[in-house]
């Protein structure tokens, strides 16, 4: 090659410029400059070529024999360096060119054909790269009217029949023409025909006619052709063998359509063999290779298919890479980085749907963010990313709670729905997700145009949707439940009619067989429940009569049990929503017997019930809410079931816990779900004489959140320690966890077959678990046994107020529990609770001590009297230690200082030493924590008394002033931070250091929403989910001198998620906090008691001696006459 240059240049270099053949002597240099590059790329010869060409159409002007044979050597020159460098000006004068020697082949000419072809192919290219039509159109008409010139027997006709079949290809995936791309598989079979076995290339036209049929198939789903594509594909890789240059390209075809034959039929063997040929391409296109990205996108799609069939989780970790690999190719710029960025999100999220990783979904979040950037208005793949941002939006929403997410979603979807304009495709789909996430937002908020709205967008989608739509059942349902939700809220009868005739429709179209007929069959039944009930709720008693004619039909009644017991037939046992099928066929029938007292009906709908006590693997929160139902009605109907009833329910609760990740979200949805739940049940055993089994239900119940949290800091870390087998473990039962509670979320039919298989993977671990020396009981609840030890330093008092009766228990340490009746009922103790909190509002400000007495008293004479009583028969001398542990609204009652508060009689303070607790549980904890460096006691106390925008405290510098005195000498160190150095960082990192703590600062309970009640520091709040975020190292001490440290929840107070609370989940073994606001100076005046008598007698700190200084301290306030509220505002809780 490089011979021949060198003598063309030889040759024109002897050839003077006004020779006559200077003109071919160039355009052979040029020729030859055009081959080499054409074998070594080298860049300047094509440069050279170009040049030399222009220089020999100069010597050939208009009416010269040879300058056809110029233009078009010009324009292949061109037109090569375009296909390398993209310049659009290069292409441009190539078609000008070619146009020009079309003109030198007039009708007849001999080598019109070939200047025909030359042009439609450069018109082609630029359509291509500038997407105009009408380049497109003339580049069809110019290929027919070469295929003319080509008759049949013609050597060349088989390339114009190809060539036209291309164009044709093109135009109908931009017009969508069924015709255009039928001629074009036409005219692909007829090139094929003339390319016979042995053709040079026939591996083309099989290429080419695959292609087609697989557009056609796109287009109309006809099978038969996709498998002929695939035969031709094969057919094609085998006359491409290894080291054809063409075999890549047949390797990557063939596995697209085995892919998409895999998405229609499901057939394993096809993902399985696209996989392995997606393999073979990217082997051959190594890295530099210009289609490198493409095979690697492949790639990775496929395997995440794979996964999503089989569930293997490397396949999508190599997907999630190969994408990740692709994505560096495209580079900012590259035209399609916006699919990677696409493709490498929506992977990132399947994986935090099976493993729980925040950060995979936060990155997926900011993958479709960037996506979105590169498709700004007018991209045709906009609204795609619009979508899918917005659904991972609400996946995190879904997640974590965040209300931002879930208007950025919502806003998201609305942008979506306007580049869908109606004839859009895919407008059903936004509307359908539009009106979810605004019904998420009314679940959440409850603003009723939310609801309003997204009843409009289903009723929009279901006219998309029309009889014959795949997805017309999905529509009637949603319509359905979103008018049942509005019917909830208003009462509009119309609504709940239209709702149950919507159910109706759905129903129809999900015949026997279908995944979501069970659903239908439930939803129906539900709102034929909801219509008969009305009869039952008369807003008016003199239109009852009309009411009951209108509403109250018992034909639906009967209609509503036969739907739950077709249902219920449809979920077998192990079936995901088996037990809501139970309990919705149970309380159908428990409503038909209070209509019509068959007693059959109540015996059947009892012995519904009692098969939820037989599931025993990881439960949904509907098994758990079937469990207290069917407690509810064994209440209600005084059924001998009740206890089972309890039991079953705490079980649920106890397992769906483990399932749930420690976020207050989630917290929320368990209180929510189980409020009143172990309260009743300790009342149900009280009843039946089964005063053990009160103690383990009650526990089992209570505090669930900061039980949840012990549990997994300390029996999963022991876990991860015990040998490599542990850590094992407690890794595949942490994400069985996440992935059972992702699938439980979604709740949808087809999600049964992954819950079952799920559920018996996580009974597995649980049970391999088990077998582990000292885990026999890892996720079963403490037995009473276990629970007694918490009265080992003395008896713990349970205090519980339930609907059905209002008991105390005392548990004592080597005796069976004493049950003590109160003469009170829970409406009693609420009021008298409220009444007490509005009373502590105004501590400080008005004479409160006649009514504080007043309570304090009631609370003796109801309640702590009788517990004394039992106290002293049981042997409980005076000045022993006593634990409180009160239940529901008892938690906010000052039971610690209960007393006739009369000259010459004693009240509760004057007998025993209180101390409080949350559960039993959490003071075996304590007891059992012992710290391991005992030698080395770290003391931090930290001080704000200038809070930013918050009222100074003057007596909090002289408090640490005191307490550093006293204990500076004792402690091995001691550290003070005050104003600004007391922030909100500076608080968490002195406590990775210290191992006691004291806090005077502002405390800022907030009841509605516990896990931001605060401590106040400089900089902003250190709140509750700050705390819990910590893993403190030994933590032993804690005396909080701030206000309402002990103030929990409005909604579930026996969850105890207060300040001092958190500081005791935390790890620290003892805590001393305050019930109300507490007096600055009087704060000083105790804690300089307090710290006197925590030092034992070898001069060390001791936090069991804290309850006792406590004591002291608080009777010192008595002397000095201290107003009666500050006397009792501090409590200890723990050892």
């Amino acid at each position: 090659m490089a011979d021949d240059v060198e003598q063309c240049r030889a040759a024109l270099e002897r050839c003077p410029p006004d020779h006559s053949d200077r003109s071919q002597f160039l355009d052979n240099l040029g020729l030859s400059l055009q081959d080499r590059f054409t074998q070594w790329g080298v860049p300047s010869d094509l440069d050279e070529s170009i040049e030399l060409h222009r220089a020999a159409l100069l010597l050939r002007p208009p009416g010269h024999s040879i300058r056809f044979g110029s233009l078009n050597n010009l324009a292949n020159s061109l037109s090569y360096r375009f296909t390398q460098r993209g310049v659009s000006s290069d292409l441009d004068e190539c078609i000008e060119l070619h146009r020009a020697a079309l003109l030198l082949c007039p009708p007849g000419h001999s080598l019109r054909w070939y200047s025909l072809s030359t042009l439609a192919l450069s018109l082609r290219d630029r359509f291509t790269q500038q997407g105009v039509l009408s380049d497109l159109d003339e580049s069809i008409e110019l290929h027919r009217a070469a295929l003319l010139l080509r008759p049949p027997g013609h050597s060349e006709r088989s390339e114009s029949l190809s060539n036209l079949a291309v164009s044709l290809s093109d135009r109908f995936a931009q017009r969508g023409v069924p015709s255009d791309l039928d001629e074009c598989i036409e005219l692909d079979r007829a090139a094929l025909l003339l390319r016979p076995p042995g053709h040079s290339l026939r591996s083309d036209s099989l290429n080419n006619l695959a292609l087609s049929l697989r557009g056609r198939f796109a287009q109309r789903g006809a099978p038969s052709d996709l498998d002929e594509c695939i035969e031709l594909h094969r057919a094609a890789l085998l006359l491409r063998p290894p080291g054809h240059s063409d075999r890549s390209e047949s390797l990557n075809n063939l596995a697209a359509s085995l892919s998409d034959r895999f998405t229609q039929r499901g057939v394993l063997s096809d993902l399985d063999e696209s996989i392995e040929l997606d393999r073979a391409a990217l082997l051959l296109r190594p890295p530099g290779h210009p289609l490198r990205s493409v095979s690697l996108n492949n790639l990775a799609i496929s395997l995440s298919d794979r996964f999503t069939q089989r569930g293997v989780p490397s396949d999508l970790d190599e997907s999630i890479e190969l994408h990740r690999a692709a994505l560096l190719l495209r580079l900012p710029g590259h035209s399609d980085r916006s699919l990677s960025l696409n493709n490498l999100a929506a992977s990132l999220s399947d994986r935090f749907a099976q493993r729980g990783v925040p950060s995979d979904l936060d990155e997926s979040i900011e993958l479709h963010r960037a996506a979105l950037l590169l498709r700004p208005p007018g991209h045709s793949e906009r609204s795609e990313s619009l979508n899918n941002l917005a659904l991972s939006l609400r996946d995190r929403f879904t997640q974590r709670g965040i209300p931002s997410d879930l208007d950025e979603s919502i806003e998201l979807h609305r942008a979506a729905l306007l580049l869908r304009p109606p004839g859009h495709s895919e407008r059903s789909d936004s509307l359908n997700n539009l009106a979810l996430s605004l019904r998420d937002r009314f679940a959440q908020r409850g603003v009723p145009s939310d609801l309003d709205e997204c009843i409009e967008l289903h009723r929009a989608a279901l006219l998309l949707r029309p009889p014959g739509h795949s997805e017309r059942s999905e529509s009637l349902n949603n319509l359905a439940l979103s008018l049942r939700d509005r019917f909830t809220q208003r009462g509009i009868p119309s609504d709940l009619d239209e709702s149950i005739e919507l159910h109706r429709a759905a129903l129809l179209l999900r015949p026997l067989g279908h995944s979501d007929r069970s659903s239908s069959l439930n939803n129906l039944a539900a709102s034929l429940s909801d219509r008969f009930a009305q009869l039952a709720i008369p807003s008016d008693l003199d239109d009852l009569r009309e009411r009951f004619a209108q509403r109250g039909v018992p034909s639906d009644l009967d209609e509503s049990i036969e739907l739950h017991r077709a249902a219920l037939l449809l979920c077998p046992p192990g079936h995901s929503d088996r037990s809501s099928s139970l309990n919705n066929l149970a309380l159908s029938l428990r409503d038909r017997f209070t209509q019509r007292a068959i007693p059959s009906d109540l015996d059947e709908a009892f012995s519904l019930f009692l098969q939820l006590s037989h599931i025993s693997h990881a439960v949904s929160r509907n098994d758990l809410t079937a469990a207290k139902s069917w407690a509810t009605s064994a209440e209600k109907t005084n059924h001998g079931s009740a206890l089972v009833a309890y039991q079953t329910a705490l079980k649920f609760l106890d397992q769906h816990v483990t399932l749930l990740s420690s976020s207050s979200r989630h917290f929320d949805v368990v209180s929510m779900a189980t409020s009143s739940l172990a309260v009743d049940a300790f009342s149900c055993g009280i009843r039946h004489g089964a005063l053990i089994t009160a103690v383990e239900l009650v526990e089992q119940g209570r505090a669930v959140f900061w039980t949840h949290l012990a549990r997994f800091r300390t029996t999963l870390d022991e876990l991860s320690m015990a040998r490599h087998t542990g850590a094992a473990l407690a890794e595949e039962f942490k994400q069985l966890s996440f992935r059972l509670r992702n699938a439980f979320d979604q709740s949808t039919e087809d999600q049964s077959p992954k819950i079952r298989q799920l559920t018996m993977q996580w009974d597995d671990v649980v049970s391999r678990i088990r077998m582990l020396p000292d885990f026999s009981r890892f996720l079963q609840p403490p037995l009473f046994s276990d629970l007694q030890k918490a009265a080992e330093e003395g008896p713990v008092i349970i205090v519980n107020a339930s609907q059905y009766s209002c008991d105390a228990l005392i548990v004592l340490s080597d005796q069976d529990p004493v049950h003590v009746p109160i003469d009170i009922t829970q409406a009693e103790v609420y009021d008298l609770s409220t009444e007490f909190q509005s009373l502590s509002k105004e501590f400080g400000s008005f004479d409160t001590q006649h009514k504080l007495v007043k309570i304090l008293r009631k609370l003796w004479h109801v309640i702590v009297g009788p517990v004394v009583q039992a106290l002293g028969t049981s042997n409980v001398h005076p000045g022993s230690r006593i634990w409180w542990c009160p239940t529901a609204e008892f938690t906010l009652l000052p039971l610690h200082a209960a007393g006739v508060y009369e000259k010459k009689r004693d009240s509760l303070p004057h007998i025993y030493i209180s101390s409080y607790t949350p559960t039993l549980a959490t003071l075996v904890r304590a007891r059992q924590q012992v710290s391991r460096d005992a030698s080395s006691q770290n003391f931090v106390a930290i001080g704000q008394g200038n809070p930013d925008g918050g009222n100074p405290l003057q007596y909090v510098a002289p408090e640490l002033a005191a307490i550093a005195q006293r204990l500076g000498p004792v402690v091995s160190s001691f550290t003070s931070l005050q104003d600004s150095l007391a922030t909100v960082q500076g608080a968490l990192d002195a406590l990775n250091h210290n191992q006691w703590l004291h806090l005077a600062c502002h405390g800022m309970p907030n009841r509605t929403q516990p896990f931001e009640s605060s401590f106040t520091m400089r900089d902003g709040p250190l709140m509750i989910k700050d705390i819990i975020r910590s893993n403190w190292q030994n933590p032993e001490f804690a005396f909080l001198s701030a206000c309402h440290t002990t103030v929990g929840g409005k909604k579930s107070p026996d969850e105890s998620i207060h300040l001092a609370a958190a500081m005791q989940f935390s790890g620290f073994r003892s805590v001393v906090g305050s019930m109300w606001s507490v007096d600055d100076e009087v704060a000083q005046e105790v804690v300089s008691t307090f710290y006197d008598n925590l030092i034992n007698d070898s001069g060390k700190l001791d936090c069991t001696r804290a309850a006792v200084a406590l004591h002291k301290a608080v009777k010192k306030l008595r002397r000095n006459k201290v107003p009666l509220e500050q006397q009792i505002v501090f409590v200890h809780i723990g050892v």
